[in-house]
């Protein structure tokens, strides 16, 4: 089950282990999890985000309420419609960094050239938050073409593509720059393997384009290839495999993945095609895990401006995102609670939701948690 499907260490590159205590369902990173205030209450960041955010984050809220969960919000309404938001979101990263632990929603990001650049993308390389985790399961009671989806994809978060360098250097012509470093390369492929020891899978796959990107990709393939005999006594297999291929790979035969690991751009592309085969973004939760800062969001990076309002979103991936965070924190029971009311709804396949081939209203879908939580 999903509840049970995320733990892993986390390894610095080129430092010593970090010390790192493994739960049911997702890493807690001793140094950096938040301090209780009186009470046993945690403080977390919460940024609704925009389009369904502010629907699906008031879901979490209803149903921790109900549940007496121990969390007192500090909510910023962030959004990245306009680029006049720029304030709030630098208070929002503030009580990020002081709160160590964040639920949040999907922040719009312009595609004009004169528009801010992305806060989603800011957020992780400020604090850090280098591993994305993305569990993409079949569910019983959804079916869909292929009944064994089950693997993780793990994603580097802050280099690549996205490290947001690129210039016009003659008119018509745009240099983008494509930043690798044997370190991040290192760190995030330890991440990888460590997650599939702790969660006894089998095999590691590294995703890449070294066949064209020779330096670039080429780095990233003999980084995870010289990790990967680290692990061969641990008995984790591991092979490569180009990202073209792996998408027609993906879709044709996907029980041959177990865990997944590659560099910023394909990771985006990948969860989205490990979302489609299991259901879609509203089922796949998702984090961001860095030394000190955890964030937890929906595993696919939907705004989804379309439902935006209507009471049509499912809530599911950002309430099972948010039982991740609970076990981050260690309340374990807590979320076991929550993440098995969910998946029962679900399966039961009587009140879903738009995505899921029913009516159901993002309400009603929350309420139906709540019922069975009684």
């Amino acid at each position: 089950m999903l509840r049970n499907a995320i733990a892993s260490a986390v390894r610095p590159a080129l430092q010593g282990r970090t010390a790192t205590t493994l739960a049911a369902g997702f890493p807690k990173v001793a140094s950096s999890l938040p301090t209780k205030k009186y009470g046993g209450v945690y403080t977390v960041t919460l940024i609704p985000g925009d389009g369904i955010g502010q629907e699906i984050t008031d879901s979490v809220k209803e149903i921790f309420e109900f549940t007496n969960a121990p969390i007192e919000w500090e909510q910023y309404n962030v959004s990245g419609m306009s680029s006049e938001g720029e304030v709030l979101f630098k208070q929002a990263l503030e009580s990020l960094r002081r709160n160590r632990v964040g639920l949040k929603g999907i922040l719009f990001t312009p595609i004009s050239q004169t528009g801010h650049v992305s806060w989603n993308v800011a957020m992780r390389q400020q604090l850090d938050i280098y591993a994305s985790v993305v569990l993409c399961k079949s569910l019983p009671g959804f079916p869909t073409r292929h009944s064994n989806v089950d693997f993780a994809i793990i994603r580097e978060n802050t280099e690549g593509e996205y490290s947001g360098l690129e210039h016009q250097s003659y008119p018509g012509v745009v240099e983008s720059l494509k930043v690798s470093t044997r370190a991040k390369a290192e760190r995030i492929c330890r991440f990888a393997f460590d997650f599939a020891l702790k969660n006894n899978r089998k095999k590691v796959t590294c995703v890449h384009k070294a066949n064209i990107m020779k330096l670039g990709d080429g780095l990233f393939l003999n980084t995870f290839r010289r990790v990967a005999e680290e692990y061969k006594l641990a008995g984790i297999e591991f092979n490569d495999m180009i990202v073209d291929n792996t998408s027609m790979q993906l879709v044709a035969r996907p029980s041959q993945f177990d865990v997944m690991v590659m560099p910023n751009l394909y990771g985006a592309i990948v969860s989205n095609i490990g979302a489609a085969l299991v259901g879609g973004p509203g089922i796949v939760p998702g984090c961001n895990i860095g030394r000190e800062f955890a964030l937890f969001e929906p595993g696919c990076r939907h705004v989804a401006k379309d439902i935006m309002g209507t009471n049509r979103a499912n809530p599911a991936a950002m309430i099972l995102s948010a039982t991740m965070m609970l076990r981050h924190l260690g309340l374990d029971n807590l979320a076991n609670n929550i993440a098995s009311a969910t998946f029962d709804v679900i399966n039961s396949g009587k009140v879903r939701t738009a995505d899921m081939g029913g009516s159901a209203t993002t309400s009603e879908f929350t309420a139906a948690i709540i019922k069975k939580l009684e």
